[in-house]
């Protein structure tokens, strides 16, 4: 039950509530501004665990089992389960998922992965496929950075322009039935840009057309404008990718600085936590939106959204062939309760 509002955009008539949702984060993550707003700092990076990517999974999973909780649900309550993360095979989401025993959906989108859940979730549930979903990612500095980057241990110098990857992770539970909720009003799948960047340190600046394409086009197939919303937030642009991204909707005659947020740019401070151009990874913006803006949208302080995690398509055996990184950005306009009522 949706309505195609143009290629690859839809209008969802049937309203897919947002149930509960749950943010878990890292210790540096939880030291920065936005420390407050998880459901818990975990101060062991390890999560217990023997490596990196066993720590990952264990967030991850219990990010999804926290999120069920405070549904008052339990893994056979769930049709399907989708979740991604930044990891080769998305072995992390893999592997946190094994004892849910649920219907599963492996997603990558990179840092998108987030917003390509909630859609696929939604256009499920729309479609009568299932009762309920579960949306999950999650992301790792330690994992992410030495498949990405270099070996910790290397030590490389990082520019001014690189990104810090979050320790985070957020899930969502959708399901048709808890009115009331905040919900998923309509939805937007992104389409491949790419500008020639091949800098796998400024991932913002490759990015940011990606989302400006989105935007904009969410804006003409709806006669929408950024007033219409009391947030417009992406998923990690960072500081250097939001202003450019800020630049370019400018171009398309479109300001929306006054309601502008980026997770990323949020996500640490600058500062004092030297992390130069801001917060990256899958669970940047999962986090960030489960922890500190939905429950905005679910207290009626933000009536009306659009979350846009943005995405790096890279690999980085083509970088390092001299290839070009193509990226992507996926938008969901959510819509407080009473503004769904």
């Amino acid at each position: 039950m949706v309505k195609s509002l143009g290629r690859g955009m839809f209008h969802m008539e049937q309203s897919i509530y947002i149930a509960s949702c749950a943010a878990i984060a890292g210790k540096k993550e939880g030291e920065g501004p936005m420390g407050q707003c998880f459901d818990r700092v975990e101060m062991d990076s390890h999560f217990g665990q023997e490596t990196w990517e066993k720590a990952e999974s264990r967030m991850q999973q219990e990010t999804i089992y926290t999120a069920l909780q405070k549904a008052s649900l339990t893994a056979d309550d769930v049709d399907i389960i989708l979740a991604g993360d930044l990891i080769n095979q998305c072995t992390s989401s893999t592997y946190s998922l094994r004892p849910f025993g649920v219907p599963f959906l492996g997603l990558f989108g990179a840092c998108s992965t987030m917003a390509e859940g909630l859609i696929t979730a939604s256009l499920i549930l729309s479609s009568g496929a299932g009762k309920r979903c579960v949306a999950a990612t999650s992301s790792h500095f330690s994992t992410a950075e030495r498949q990405f980057r270099f070996p910790l241990s290397y030590g490389g110098q990082r520019p001014p322009t690189a990104q810090w990857t979050c320790t985070a992770s957020g899930a969502v539970v959708l399901d048709t039935e808890t009115e009331g909720s905040p919900a998923i009003s309509g939805v937007c799948i992104g389409k491949i840009t790419d500008l020639g960047v091949t800098d796998a340190n400024n991932m913002g600046a490759a990015m940011a057309p990606a989302a400006a394409d989105t935007l904009t086009r969410w804006f003409k197939g709806t006669c929408r404008t950024p007033n219409d919303y009391d947030a417009i937030v992406t998923g990690d642009l960072g500081m250097i990718g939001g202003k450019l991204f800020m630049e370019l909707m400018m171009k398309q005659g479109y300001e929306i600085n006054p309601c502008y947020h980026d997770c990323g740019a949020m996500m640490f401070d600058s500062l004092t936590q030297d992390t130069h151009a801001g917060g990256s990874g899958c669970g940047c913006g999962g986090s960030i939106l489960c922890g500190h803006f939905l429950p905005l949208v679910k207290s009626g302080s933000i009536k009306r959204m659009l979350f846009m995690a943005t995405g790096a398509l890279m690999s980085p055996m083509l970088v390092q062939q001299g290839e070009s990184i193509p990226s992507i950005a996926h938008l969901v306009e959510i819509v407080s309760g009473k503004e769904n009522d």
